[in-house]
C-alpha cells in the first residue's frame, strides 16, 4: 500500500505528514529517517482505526485511481 506524504524541512530535520490520514504525522533528522517514521505512524494509525471500528457495522467500496492530467 502506498500513501502520498508531504515534507517540510525544519531546523531539526524533516516534518512529514499524510494528507489523506488527518493527524498522521512524524519527523526525522533525515528524509530517510522521516520516511521510516511515517511508515510506522501510518501502520499505527490504521491499526487504531481498525480497533475503533471493530464492533461497528461497516462496508467496503472500491475507488478507482484518480488520473491527473
Amino acid at each position: 500500500m502506498k500513501y502520498k506524504v508531504n515534507f517540510k524541512k525544519t531546523d531539526e530535520g524533516y516534518a512529514v505528514w499524510v494528507p489523506g490520514l488527518p493527524g498522521c504525522w512524524s519527523q526525522g533528522k533525515t528524509e530517510e529517517e522521516s520516511l521510516e517514521n511515517i511508515s510506522d505512524a501510518i501502520r499505527s494509525y490504521l491499526e487504531t482505526v481498525e480497533e475503533l471500528n471493530r464492533d461497528k457495522e461497516t462496508r467496503y467500496v472500491e475507488v478507482r485511481e484518480v488520473s491527473y492530467a
